[in-house]
């Protein structure tokens, strides 16, 4: 259980039960905050309330298809900085070339093995909180900068 993790959102948007259990049951052993989504629209609402970190998102919903809930995602200026795993049982290229297109930060095939999963979910967790701390950082000197005046020393 990584530090990371601790402090981290997982969104699971599926709308098959089994898939979401099989999901939920390889993450218990992290130490994460879990919600899921059984649609394209209810991906978009639980990502407004529940402002996860990271999306494992199935791509073949009702409502909203993944690819449709990705690029509006994507689009978004409050949330384009959402990790999105696209998890799904498509793979041909075309299918891999469309999930690019709308903004997916990676994907995974199904059946989905637990060992390849845990580790994007950890490096993509990483990542995201490496960003967030970055932009913080960034604001900070921008603050800074304000306060004491450009070109001050």
């Amino acid at each position: 259980m990584t530090e990371v993790a601790a402090r981290s959102r997982i969104l699971i948007a599926d709308d098959n039960a089994v898939n979401v259990e099989l999901l939920e049951a390889f993450l218990a052993e992290r130490d994460c905050e879990i919600g899921i989504a059984v649609d394209g629209k209810d991906t978009l609402d639980k990502v407004a309330s529940f402002q996860p970190d990271l999306i494992l998102l199935d791509v073949m919903m009702p409502k909203l298809s993944g690819f449709e809930v990705c690029k509006k995602l994507k689009g978004d200026p409050a949330t384009k900085s959402v990790m999105i795993l696209m998890v799904t049982a498509l793979n041909e290229l075309g299918d891999i070339e469309r999930a690019v297109q709308a903004g997916t930060d990676d994907f995974l095939s199904k059946p989905v093995n637990k060992v390849e999963l845990l580790k994007r979910v950890d490096n993509m967790l990483k990542l995201r909180h490496v960003v967030d701390e970055v932009e913080r950082l960034r604001q900070y000197i921008a603050r800074m900068e304000d306060t004491v005046g450009p070109g001050t020393k």
